[in-house]
This record gives structure tokens, sequence and C-alpha cells, in this order.
């Protein structure tokens, strides 16, 4: 028998406050978006970022679960040439989203836009240690 760990909507509100903390530190105006390990949204938060930035933040956190990468890793891969990632469905290669990991397994995900990538990612990485 496996274990299986589930992220809670405690955990999420851990993660998404930290990565507020982090946001408002720099003066960034993000979406925090938490999945479970179904890809189901699990926790939304936004502090006046851009309502765009709303589908997009799900997107990379929907991306960072499923591929159980950060979706800088997937960017790269796009920017190195491999385009074919530019066609799966519901996928989203910017940087930004990380999986969430617990004890080695991929219990969700997390996604953060609203600034440039790069930001967002960093939002994302320090955010993600809280769990």
């Amino acid at each position: 028998m496996e274990t299986i760990y589930k992220i809670t909507l405690a955990d999420a509100k851990r993660i998404a406050h930290a990565a507020e903390m982090e946001a408002k530190m720099n003066n960034w105006e993000v979406v925090i978006a938490i999945v479970d390990q179904g890809g189901h949204l699990l926790y939304l938060q936004r502090d006046n970022a851009q309502l765009g930035s709303i589908d997009v933040a799900i997107g990379k956190a929907k991306t960072a679960l499923m591929f159980r990468c950060p979706t800088k890793a997937l960017e790269k891969m796009v920017s190195e040439g491999k385009q074919v990632y530019l066609n799966l469905n519901n996928i989203i290669p910017v940087e930004g989203g990380v999986p969430l990991v617990y004890n080695g397994q991929v219990v969700g995900g997390l996604g953060v836009s609203g600034v440039n990538s790069v930001e967002d990612g960093y939002v994302a990485k320090m955010a993600a240690k809280t769990l």
C-alpha cells in the first residue's frame, strides 16, 4: 500500500498567504491560483491584478501539476524550438507555475500571474516552499 497525500484548503491558504506577502513586498499585483491533485481549482485570490491573469494563473497551476515540473521548463523548451507544446490543449508554457510537492508526491499546482513571467515565477517558487 502507498500513502497518498492531499492538499487541504488550509494548506492552500497558507501557500497563498506566502505568495501574497512576497508579491506585496515587491508592490506586485497578482492572481494566485492553487489546484488540487486532480487539477481542480481549490483556491483563487486576486488583489487588483488584471482580469486576464485569472485564467492564466489557473492555467499555469494546472500545467505545473500535469507535467510535474515548473512551467518555466516548458517555456524553455518552446523557446528552444519545441513548438509542439503550443498546440497542446490547456497548456500554459510560461513561467509562473510550480508543482506543489509534499514528501515526494505532487499534491497540487500553484500558478501566479499579474506581473512579468520571471516575477510570477519568483513569487510561486517562494510560496511553494511553505508546503
